[in-house]
């Protein structure tokens, strides 16, 4: 029986340009793989033909004697007019191909296991939520959470105790098999061991084989001064235990802050909005401000401050993370309106408005003056 034309085969034309051609075979070989066709004949036939006709018209040189002499080029003892056969890295030239044909059928090969079995235990995210001065003086937080841990009859191991893993015969230790597949040979995740080329003939009750159980571990973390919203904390292997003595993974701490009822928080330095008498804004006088550290310090009020206004005090911020360095403290003053004023003080204001000038009211003064100029006219601009 004659063979089908490798264009056709692939479902290309003769002009067809390399990156269709493999664009065509990998759509096709998908497909038609064995592996998503079970017990499927023709799909197995297809495939092989898919692989014959990509492998020739691949090669620029083979494809060349094809588009010359056909089939009749490599009928030869395996090779035609010129030697050509089928020679070559070809393999090589399509690793990326099954690579995508091959990721969802036994693991890519970034997710080799070790040949002893052991595999590398799982990170572990912790979120721990702190208060401003804790984070302005830093801590020792004692924290407690779920986690895998070595499993202690078997050390680890899996192995009821006495008893150790042994290789596992299908792959003989590789975790690893390999599978012809056409001019190809197929490497899979050993479904025996599940590719950790060990298995355990006598499992350990307490674990079930794992090497491991769950169970609540408590751990003492330093929270240095300066720590910010999401500062991250890293403890090496002090995550998972690794399955069968494998190493442990990481944990991760991640830091939130409360929000305080006073201080708020830009970078390394704080703010804090107090209220002061209208009196204390006019006349002037002192003040005391809490600081962060739970001190208190007085604070002058310069004579006529206005509602708004801060006053800056020099490294009363927070500490510089890994540095001696201090942020600042701004004070915002806001000024407040007197309220349920007796007639006496009500008699003082009025008594205090009707001698007002420029002087003691320059911006309201100002800006009515210019407003009535607007209104009149006399204000051009």
């Amino acid at each position: 029986m004659s063979k089908r034309d490798y264009y056709e085969t692939l479902g290309v034309s003769k002009s067809a340009s390399e990156a269709e051609l493999k664009s065509a075979f990998r759509k096709l070989a998908m497909q038609h793989h064995p592996d998503r066709n079970p017990g499927n004949a023709d799909a197995e036939v297809k495939f092989k033909e898919l692989n014959e006709a990509y492998q020739i018209l691949s090669d620029p040189q083979k494809r060349s004697a094809y588009d010359r002499f056909g089939h009749g080029a490599f009928e030869q003892n395996g090779g035609g007019p010129g030697g050509f056969g089928f020679q070559g890295d070809f393999g090589a030239s399509m690793a990326d191909i099954f690579e995508d044909l091959f990721g969802g059928l036994g693991g890519g090969r970034g997710q080799r296991r070790q040949p002893d079995g052991r595999e590398r235990g799982g990170d572990i995210r912790f979120n721990l939520q702190i208060s401003l001065e804790e984070a302005f003086s830093g801590k020792t937080a004692t924290i407690t959470l779920p986690t895998a841990i070595a499993c202690e009859p078997c050390s680890g191991s899996g192995a009821t105790a006495g008893s150790k893993p042994k290789p596992c015969p299908t792959c003989n230790g590789y975790g690893r098999v390999r599978a012809s597949q056409g001019f190809f040979a197929i490497e899979r995740t050993c479904p025996k061991c599940h590719g950790r080329g060990q298995i355990i003939e006598n499992p350990c009750r307490s674990c079930s084989g794992e090497g491991r159980v769950t169970k609540e571990k408590t751990l003492s973390v330093t929270i240095p001064a300066g720590v910010e919203e999401g500062t991250r904390i890293r403890l090496a292997g002090e995550g998972e235990s690794g399955l069968r003595g494998g190493p442990s993974g990481d944990l991760y701490i991640f830091l939130s802050i409360k929000p305080h009822r006073y201080f708020q928080r830009d970078g390394a330095d704080l703010y804090c909005q107090i209220p002061i008498s209208m009196v204390t804004a006019s006349l002037g006088g002192d003040i005391r401000v809490p600081m962060i550290d739970g001190e208190a310090r007085s604070v002058a009020i310069p004579e006529g401050t206005q509602s708004g206004r801060q006053i800056r005090i020099r490294g009363k911020g927070m500490p510089v993370l890994r540095s001696r360095d201090h942020g600042d403290l701004y004070i915002q003053v806001s000024v407040e309106t007197p309220q349920k004023l007796t007639p006496r003080q009500r008699e003082l204001l009025k008594e205090f408005e009707s001698e007002s000038s420029r002087e003691t009211h320059p911006e309201s003064v100002g800006f009515f003056s210019k407003m009535k100029e607007f209104f009149t006219g006399g204000d051009e601009a």
